[in-house]
C-alpha cells in the first residue's frame, strides 16, 4: 500500500526468502563461498547453524539456485521424519518410484542404485535439508547411514544441513559422535551490527528500486539495529510496519516515533526500560 508513495517497485522487506534481495555482507558471503567450495572438493557433510531469523533459509535457496547442470539437488523442508520416512523423502526427490510397504532396506538399495546412476551421468548429487535441528536422533543416525554411499573414489551423496543453535547440542550427544564427526566444513550465521544494519537497510530499498534521499533517519536505523538485535527477519517486520506507520502520517521518511510504534506491535522486539522511556521522552 505504501510503494507508491515512497517511491518503491515493490515491497522491500517481505519475510518470504527472496534470492534477489540476498545481502552479499562478509558473514553471509563468507558461508556462501564455503559451501560451494566445499561441494566443489567434494566433502560429505556440511553445516550451517544460526539463530531464528539469520538467514539460513535465504542462504540454502540461494546455494540451490547457484548450482549448476553438473548438480542434482534435494531439497527436504521439513524434516521432522522417522528413518523412514526420510528414506521415503529422499527417494521421491532423486525420482524413485516408492511402494508403500518399501522399508527401509528397499528404500536403501533403491536410493543407492539411483545414485550410481547419476554419478555415472556426471551429476553431484546435493542433500539440503533445512531446520535440521528438528530430526530425530534415530533420524539423524539413518542420515549417517546414508553418508555411507560411496564409490572408491568418491562420495555419491553430499549432504547439507541448515538448523538453528540447538542443532550444535544435538550433535554433542555422546550417541551421535560419529556423525559430528563425518561433519568436515561448518560456519554460523551471525546478526548484523549496527552498520550492518543500516547497509543491510539501505540494499533491500534499493534492489526494491528506492532512489530518493535517505528514508530511514539515522536515529530510526539506531533504534532499529538495537530492537532488533541485528536478526534480518525482525529488521523487515520493524521496517515495514515503521513504513507503513510513516505513509499513515503522510510522512517521506522514517524517525525513531515510527520505529517506536513498530516495536511496541511486534512482539519479539525489545528494548531496555530505561532506554525506552528516554526515547519516548525525546520523541514527544
Amino acid at each position: 500500500m505504501y510503494n507508491e508513495h515512497f517511491g518503491l517497485k515493490e515491497q522491500p522487506f517481505g519475510l518470504t526468502p527472496n534470492t534477489s534481495y540476498f545481502y552479499n555482507v562478509r558473514a553471509y558471503r563468507e558461508a556462501f563461498n564455503m559451501l560451494r567450495v566445499a561441494l566443489s572438493n567434494g566433502e560429505g557433510f556440511i553445516k550451517v547453524v544460526g539463530e531464528v531469523g539469520t538467514g539460513k533459509t535465504l542462504l540454502c535457496r540461494k546455494l540451490l539456485n547457484s548450482l549448476g547442470d553438473d548438480y542434482y539437488s534435494a531439497y527436504i523442508p521439513n524434516p521432522f521424519l522417522s528413518p523412514v520416512a526420510l528414506y521415503k523423502a529422499l527417494a521421491e526427490e532423486l525420482g524413485v518410484k516408492c511402494k508403500t510397504r518399501d522399508g527401509v532396506n528397499e528404500f536403501q538399495k533403491s536410493i543407492n542404485e539411483r545414485l550410481i546412476e547419476l554419478v555415472a551421468e556426471g551429476k553431484r548429487v546435493v542433500l539440503v535439508i533445512d531446520e535440521a535441528q528438528t530430526m530425530p536422533e534415530k533420524t539423524l543416525e539413518a542420515l549417517r547411514l546414508i553418508s555411507n554411499l560411496e564409490t572408491e573414489t568418491s562420495k555419491l551423496i553430499h549432504i547439507i544441513l541448515f538448523g538453528q543453535p540447538e542443532l550444535d547440542r544435538i550433535l554433542a550427544q555422546h550417541e551421535l559422535r560419529q556423525l559430528k564427526q563425518r561433519i568436515t566444513f561448518s560456519c554460523q550465521l551471525t546478526p548484523l551490527d549496527k552498520e550492518g544494519v543500516s547497509s543491510y537497510i539501505q540494499h533491500r530499498l534499493n534492489t526494491a528500486g528506492y532512489h530518493g534521499e535517505q528514508l530511514f533517519h539515522n536515529n530510526a536505523v539506531a533504534l532499529l539495529a538495537k530492537a532488533s538485535r541485528g536478526v534480518p527477519r525482525l529488521i523487515n517486520m520493524l521496517c515495514h510496519k515503521s513504513l507503513m506507520c510513516a505513509y499513515g502520517k503522510g510522512v517521506r521518511q522514517i524517525d525513531r516515533v515510527h520505529v517506536l510504534a513498530a516495536i511496541n506491535d511486534t512482539e519479539d522486539a525489545s528494548l531496555p526500560n530505561p532506554f525506552m522511556r528516554w526515547l519516548w521522552s525525546m520523541s514527544s
